[in-house]
């Protein structure tokens, strides 16, 4: 009852109104593609009974995130830590295997991926902890002390394993860092190392598809990196010896930057290396065939490719005004695989058009905006960092879905909030968007 009581109290506060509003367009819309995308599959009672008993669950979630101060997470971060501990720990020792991961509770009436409320959580905590140290925050200490609180989280997650709620989580992080005020420079580092492994992973993978430059010196070379320690080896005297040629070039201009700036970015991109060298060689298979449709979906358009070139497709069919809400016909024909998950934004373009793409990317602009702007007008330090780390969420979630349709991003396997099917996520997404809500009604004047 107390809740209860906590939640008719909080209605009574003020609401921002279009964040509310621009989250029910989105939950509305989800819904309505959600059964057109499973409408003509066999098990689509199953589906759309999940949805709709998700739907309410993540309501009362909102409701729940509005209500309650959000200063409770900052006052019981570590108890929220903790929770975070547990639930990813219990679901290594008791959680179902599925598609080749350990990630999900299966409960007797529904299942959960305690992922999905753990990447809030973090960011909670994250959040907390940089409150702390809000005079320290330009200090070396303060990315160490937050890196020992966040690789037993990481690694927990990698052990399910579950790649894809690393990629949503780690660039909310890093942009709740930049709004903080952390120093640009390591920042920056941490940008070079991605970009270095992510580039050799890329080039590595480039030459599967591409035998015949093997054969060439530089690809040779780049083949022999991951698979040769002397060629490994020597490499890194090169890099050592360019990062010091560098030093000394600018000490000649009498540009004269701290030493140790060198020496860390030469020591980041041997880390990139050894970095890209271990993906390389632990990549299963079928990560290897997203980074390869990724580089050329019409390679293998029936194999790897199929499903980006078959969503492409079904979203040029749509035309600008589209086919009509249960009409498309490359999803009913089931030629959009995933329809109702990864490639919930093909139906959507193929059944509503070019305006109904354009609406949602309104609406998710317009969340995004609401959430900044609430965050500038909140009424101390955490409300403004738990802003900043759920605003970096969603727009990754946007950027990784849209540009995964156009070609522009591999495909991943994350979910598009509010549209795509998957009811962990969206009762995650909503209690995101009610501690939002709890920042706003609890700001300075209100």
């Amino acid at each position: 009852m107390a809740v209860f009581r906590t939640i008719r109290e909080s209605a009574r506060e003020k609401m921002d109104k279009p964040l509310f509003y621009a989250m029910l367009g989105l939950v509305l819309l989800g819904a309505l593609c959600i059964m057109s995308a499973v409408n003509s599959l066999s098990w689509s009672n199953a589906i759309v009974r999940t949805h709709l008993v998700a739907l309410p669950l993540g309501l009362t979630a909102f409701a729940v995130g509005w209500s309650f101060n959000y200063q409770i997470y900052n006052e019981q971060w570590k108890w929220v830590y903790g929770l975070i501990l547990v639930l990813l720990i219990g679901v290594l020792l008791f959680g179902s295997y599925q598609r080749g991961s350990r990630s999900w509770f299966v409960l007797p009436f529904f299942s959960m991926q305690p992922s999905e409320i753990c990447r809030i959580c973090t960011l909670l905590v994250v959040a907390a902890f940089l409150d702390r140290r809000a005079r320290k925050v330009y200090d070396t200490s303060t990315l160490v002390g937050l890196g020992f609180l966040l690789i037993p989280i990481f690694g927990l997650i990698m052990m399910q394993p579950d790649f894809s709620s690393v990629v949503v989580t780690l660039p909310a992080i890093v942009v709740l860092l930049y709004c903080a005020g952390a120093n640009l420079f390591y920042l920056g580092l941490g940008a070079l190392f991605v970009g270095v492994a992510g580039f050799f992973t890329i080039s590595w993978t480039y030459l599967y598809l591409r035998p015949e430059l093997a054969e060439t010196w530089l690809g040779s070379v780049f083949y022999q990196l991951a698979h040769n320690g002397w060629y490994m080896t020597g490499f890194s005297l090169l890099v050592a010896g360019l990062g010091w040629l560098t030093w000394w070039f600018f000490k000649q201009l009498r540009i004269f930057l701290p030493t140790l700036y060198f020496v860390l970015a030469t020591l980041m991109i041997l880390a990139g290396l050894f970095g890209g060298i271990l993906l390389e060689n632990h990549m299963k298979p079928h990560q290897r065939k997203r980074v390869e449709t990724f580089l050329a979906p019409e390679a293998d358009p029936q194999g790897a490719g199929y499903n980006v070139l078959q969503a492409q497709i079904a979203m040029g069919s749509g035309g600008v005004l589209g086919k009509g809400l249960f009409s498309g016909t490359q999803s009913r024909l089931g030629f959009v695989p995933e329809k109702h998950t990864d490639f919930i934004l093909a139906v959507a373009g193929e059944e509503l058009g070019l305006w109904g793409m354009f609406l949602m990317l309104g609406l998710y602009l317009l969340i995004l905006w609401r959430i900044v702007v609430i965050g500038y007008e909140s009424s101390d330090w955490y409300g403004y960092l738990v802003c900043a780390g759920i605003f970096g969420m969603f727009l990754t979630y946007m950027l990784v879905n849209f540009g995964m349709l156009l070609g522009i991003v591999p495909v991943a396997g994350i979910p598009l909030p509010f549209i795509s099917y998957g009811g962990s996520n969206l009762v995650a997404s909503l209690w995101a968007l009610g501690v939002v809500q709890s920042v706003h009604a609890r700001r300075l004047g209100a």
